[in-house]
């Protein structure tokens, strides 16, 4: 072989091949699990890749003797482990009938014997003389590498003859990749018999050639989980390694092109070359930032290198992604829209959602914004054959093969819409919730079944999320109109109390109008209902509950008041109340009309006969309240699960149910708890929990006690 000066292309060539190779081996290793299959196509790679760096080192030394038998021998090694692997894979084929299969069990000895002795010949110089004298005009050594080419093609003729139809599409880059590098050797070997010595010329492109390979060798990999289980070449990867080398090629082609232009072009030549490198770097930016470039790459390398067209472990997180992080900003129908766009590479889209009377209402767009219908009839045919067929409506399709879509009509509108290209039907429970109309993608694509499946099941899944969307939505709505029927409630309850007392009045007036006592008391009385009417009006203004400012209260006097606005009732009511001031900070008529309350249900459930008794007391840091009677109790189920259940009573129209709710809430925002304690036909007690105020000095307590007391 003769070698020059050239020796450097050679390097290059097979350390790109041993780079590949190992790259290849790591990915194999990462993911066998320890089946023949995928071992002897890990040593045939491993010894690719040691035949690499031989071949390599081969040239560094400018074709040195010790280094030249090394690399032919390591070829005859690798030779012999590709021969394993493709026997294997032939050796369902040789328990067969037929002669030509049959035959391969007598032809795997052969080859490796063959191949002993070819690996012989090159580490024994001295034996080279076994073979027909060079003079004779045959070199065995040449020819020994000759024949293992033919016998590695035979091998690829054997594997592909035999091999399914169906299955062919797994390992037709593995029959590609090896023919490939088993034909070249052919061709280098047979010319250098011809002419009795290796040409530099075919020999230093071999590295490059067998780097080609491997991209073929991954994919067929990848095919065949037999030969290494979940081998996986990451579509990422692949795409931006491709962009990198593309855009590496791109700038050595634009450098060339400068240099020329440097050379030649004279005076201007700097500046034009300048001038040129700066707009090639520009024009190459533009392309990788072009989302339609983009597009247009991921559909050529999913069409040309990968069996299924997604990496669905990528397609789920990216979907979660979209839906959950806010990274994505816009509106959360946004996101819907945007989780399918990003699937077909659309660059927008318009989502419909159905309305509670059936209809679909035109919700939002992203990207996208032409004039649409507002809202789609819940029995047209376009939302009756979605329900139906649940498919993924492709408007081009529709045009041009309307047959394949039966009777539907697309309306109007629809077909007014210039960018719209696909129609995602968003289903759950076989009923059609939303659907999404997505725009032309960037780069031009067709639609078959994968795409098809994955939109569906994404649909499937954004289905659910659109209704929670729509769910937690209407429980908005729901909460603020509860809020605002419960402030009603509570304004009507006040009102009821208010009439009552006014009632009261008046029935008692023919009897003891003349009476100084009764005055006072109506009066009072009057003054009281004129106070609480006062303040529903204040809290009909603004919108809420509003007992005013909390204060400094003595809790007999309250208790008193309260008693008092229920003496009118039948059984009368006891109070036992210490000596002792107990003072409170709280909200004082809220907290009147709370034990009011209690106390007028003690009565409505006591006999004229029984009691009713008021005691206070302090516990601790509280001041506890208890209100007792001797009426018919409750049953324990009740107690549990009505009692505190706001708009249940147990009064008929005479009640409304949220006045037990409305005290438990009041003495809970005052820092406090409500107990019950009760036995069917014994009687009931309600124990009021509060704290009592010492967070004022003593000497402002004292002076507190004296004013509460004047």
């Amino acid at each position: 072989m003769d070698v020059g000066l050239t020796a450097n292309i050679g390097i290059a060539s097979y350390a790109t091949a041993a780079v590949l190779f190992v790259l290849l081996v790591v990915l194999l290793l990462t993911s066998w699990r320890g089946r023949l299959h995928g071992g002897l196509l890990v040593l045939a790679v491993a010894t690719s890749a040691v035949w690499a760096m031989s071949a390599a080192y081969f040239a560094f030394t400018g074709g040195a003797a010790l280094a030249e038998r090394s690399y032919y021998a390591i070829e005859v090694l690798r030779n012999a482990a590709w021969f394993a692997f493709l026997f294997h894979l032939l050796a369902p084929l040789e328990g067969a009938r037929e002669p030509h299969t049959s035959a391969l069990r007598y032809a795997r000895p052969l080859v490796y014997g063959f191949a002993a002795l070819v690996l012989f010949a090159d580490v024994a110089p001295s034996m080279l003389a076994i073979g027909v004298p060079i003079e004779v005009g045959v070199d065995f050594r040449i020819a020994g590498h000759l024949a293992l080419a033919v016998v590695g093609l035979a091998l690829i003729e054997q594997l592909f003859r035999n091999t399914r139809p169906d299955r062919r599409w797994a390992v037709k880059y593995l029959f590609l990749g090896i023919g490939v590098m088993f034909a070249y050797d052919l061709f280098m070997y047979a010319h250098a018999l011809l002419f009795k010595q290796v040409a530099w010329g075919l020999w230093q492109p071999r590295g490059f050639v067998n780097a080609l390979i491997v991209p073929m060798l991954a994919v067929s990999a990848a095919r065949n989980p037999e030969w290494s289980l979940d081998v996986f070449v990451s579509r990422k990867m692949v795409f931006h390694a491709a962009s990198l080398f593309g855009a590496g090629t791109y700038l050595l082609a634009m450098a060339a092109a400068g240099y020329y232009i440097r050379v030649y072009g004279g005076d201007w030549g700097a500046t034009a070359q300048a001038t040129f490198l700066f707009l090639a770097i520009t024009l190459l930016l533009v392309l990788l930032f072009s989302g339609q470039m983009r597009a247009r790459a991921k559909v050529f390398l999913s069409k040309h290198f990968f069996n299924y067209k997604y990496d669905y472990r990528e397609e789920w997180l990216k979907l979660s992604r979209t839906l959950t992080s806010n990274e994505t900003g816009g509106d959360m129908r946004e996101r819907v829209i945007r989780a399918l766009a990003d699937i077909v590479d659309s660059p927008g889209g318009m989502l419909w959602t159905r309305a509670e009377s059936g209809h679909f209402t035109y919700s939002t767009h992203w990207n996208m914004n032409e004039p649409v219908a507002d809202n789609v009839k819940g029995d047209a045919p376009l939302v009756s054959f979605m329900t139906e067929r649940q498919w993924i409506i492709n408007l081009r399709e529709y045009e041009s093969q309307p047959e394949d879509y039966g009777s539907l009509e697309l309306p109007d509108w629809l077909k007014g819409m210039e960018r719209a290209w696909l129609i995602v039907p968003l289903i759950q429970q076989e009923e059609l919730l939303a659907f999404v109309v997505l725009s032309n993608p960037r780069a031009p694509r067709s639609i078959n079944w994968e795409d098809r499946d994955l939109l569906k099941t994404v649909g499937l899944q954004l289905a659910s999320y659109v209704a929670l969307l729509e769910t937690s939505l209407a429980l908005m709505n729901a909460r603020q109109f509860e809020a605002f029927n419960r402030f009603s409630s509570y304004v009507v309850h006040d009102l009821k109390n208010v009439i009552a007392q006014l009632a009261l009045v008046v029935s008692n007036a023919e009897k003891h109008m003349g009476k100084p006592a009764f005055m006072e008391d109506a009066i009072r009385t009057v003054e009281n209902a004129t106070n609480r009417m006062t303040r529903m009006l204040a809290q009909l203004r603004k919108g809420r509950r509003d007992d005013g400012g909390k204060e400094i209260v003595a809790l007999g006097d309250v208790l008193r008041d309260a008693v008092a606005l229920s003496a009118s009732r039948q059984p009368s009511v006891a109070m036992q109340v210490g000596a002792e001031p107990v003072l409170l900070l709280t909200e004082r008529d809220q907290l009147r009309d709370v034990i009011a309350h209690i106390i007028q249900n003690a009565q409505d459930a006591t006999p004229d006969a029984g009691t009713v008794v008021v005691r206070a007391y302090n516990k601790g840091v509280d001041a506890v309240i208890e209100i007792e009677d001797t009426g018919c109790g409750m049953e324990p189920q009740f107690l549990r699960e009505r009692l505190f259940r706001p708009f249940d009573t147990t009064k008929g129209n005479a009640g409304m149910g949220i006045g037990v709710f409305e005290s438990r809430e009041f003495v809970w925002a005052q820092g406090g708890d409500m107990q019950v304690k009760s036995e069917y036909g014994v009687g009931t007690t309600f124990q009021i929990i509060l704290p009592l105020y010492r967070d004022a000095p003593e000497q402002q307590k004292e002076s507190n006690m004296a004013r509460l007391a004047q």
